[in-house]
């Protein structure tokens, strides 16, 4: 069984957020898990050493870390292709005292700011200056809220 599935498992088995982030931390499994950090999911995302928590963060339900691509095999598998591509993967940063809304998607190569707060339903696919409010996606740019 690999590493990520186990870790899945053993986690999904823990009622408790502080229960999990501990468990995480104990074995390394992101790059970093601040204090005071919560993480409500379930499973480990692919590429979990690349997730870089500050202290303070909060994330609803269903928030995805997407730390890489796949459409490098969609674009290997061409006929006729004579280039090969690589998987992107990128790391993610998130800052101290964040709140990420349910349902949001964090893509790698992103750096989220300190004191930031993201919009449930959120598509962040471009850094976000700490002391921000933002939320939704539109032509991939952010609805910039307010500075707070």
């Amino acid at each position: 069984m690999n590493k990520r599935l186990w870790h899945s498992l053993r986690i999904s088995l823990m009622m408790r957020s502080d229960k999990r982030v501990e468990y995480l931390r104990k074995h390394n499994v992101f790059g970093n898990i601040g204090k005071n950090t919560i993480w409500r999911d379930r499973l480990v995302p692919l590429y979990a050493d690349r997730i870089f928590l500050g202290d303070n963060v909060r994330c609803g339900s269903n928030v995805y870390f997407i730390t890489h691509d796949v459409i490098h095999d969609m674009l290997n598998h061409r006929e006729g292709n004579e280039f090969e591509f690589e998987e992107f993967i990128g790391d993610i940063y998130v800052g101290d005292n964040v709140f990420i809304g349910s349902n949001s998607t964090i893509l790698g190569g992103v750096n989220i700011g300190s004191n930031v707060i993201i919009g449930a339903g959120s598509l962040v696919n471009k850094d976000v200056p700490s002391n921000s409010v933002v939320g939704g996606y539109r032509l991939g740019t952010y609805v910039r809220l307010m500075t707070l």
